[in-house]
């Protein structure tokens, strides 16, 4: 899966739990928790969401700052 189709593909599933930011000015470097406005409920509904439309389970408990960094991760990660 292209780099551009795994950042559509999280920014529809943000815009489900985050219906409030502005998806406008999100981008790879935007910050899940400043920028996006994730918590920590929010950011393990994000974990779940991705595990579910992108085909894997994570192992551990992984760190994600940047929107760049979940995409990083899909695409090493994902079996699709």
């Amino acid at each position: 899966m292209e780099r551009e189709q795994i950042f559509n593909e999280l920014k529809e599933i943000l815009k489900l739990i985050k219906p409030s930011a502005d998806f406008s000015k999100i981008n790879e470097d935007s910050q899940l928790v400043r920028d996006v406005g994730l918590d920590s409920l929010t950011i393990l509904l994000l974990s779940l969401a991705i595990e579910n439309k992108f085909a894997f389970k994570f192992e551990g408990n992984p760190k994600f700052t940047t929107v760049g960094e979940v995409i990083d991760f899909i695409s090493a990660n994902s079996t699709l």
